[in-house]
């Protein structure tokens, strides 16, 4: 196998099955600071997210719990869900599914079980959380998908999940509102996303 270093992907011989592919991703020894995911039958190795997307991720978190589901978990990662339709396995920055998605000693779960959720952006994976990872949770009917996209600095949430991706979306800039809708059904303040400023050089 080869670690592609432009956008690292594992490659080489095949695997017999979607099944093989997810053993050979438990299988990885990865570096500190990397992670692994299957996009479209193949495994993606990237940097684990900057320090700051922790408080995003938590204020995401503290304004949608109040709202989530009865029976339901919001979380943030590490869980890996797998779309075995689409040869993909995402571990999302947060998600939220019904607590007895979590009743197994798999680590593999149900993709579909999924009611929400979100991703923020780095640059080696923004481009295949604005394309694949929209197609694959629509697909799957997961009911909301909200994109954080931290180097636009704005905040896009999808809803009306369909055979080919979401039907609906909405974008704001970092500083407004956005409404995610059912099961939250309620206002996203995303006051705050912004990277932390950085201290000019002492005159």
């Amino acid at each position: 196998m080869t670690l592609m270093t432009e956008r690292p992907t594992i490659s080489g011989t095949e695997p017999d099955s979607f099944e093989d592919l997810l053993d050979v991703l438990d299988e990885l020894n990865l570096r500190d600071g990397f992670k692994a995911e299957i996009y479209r039958g193949k495994i993606v190795v990237s940097p684990w997210s900057k320090g700051y997307y922790h408080r995003v991720m938590k204020q995401v978190c503290e304004q949608l719990r109040p709202f989530l589901p009865e029976d339901h978990c919001l979380s943030i990662g590490p869980f890996l869900y797998v779309f075995p339709g689409d040869e993909s396995a995402y571990g999302p920055d947060i998600h939220a599914a019904p607590s007895r998605a979590f009743e197994t000693e798999s680590n593999h779960l149900d993709g579909e079980a999924l009611v929400f959720v979100a991703e923020l952006t780095s640059p080696s994976t923004r481009d295949d959380d604005l394309t694949d990872k929209v197609t694959v949770y629509g697909r799957a009917g997961v009911p909301v998908y909200l994109l954080l996209d931290m180097q636009a600095k704005q905040s896009t949430v999808f809803w009306t999940p369909s055979a080919t991706g979401y039907e609906s979306h909405c974008t704001r800039p970092f500083g407004e509102d956005l409404h995610i809708p059912k099961p939250f059904d309620c206002p996203l303040d995303t006051t705050g996303f912004h990277a932390p400023a950085t201290n000019s050089p002492a005159p």
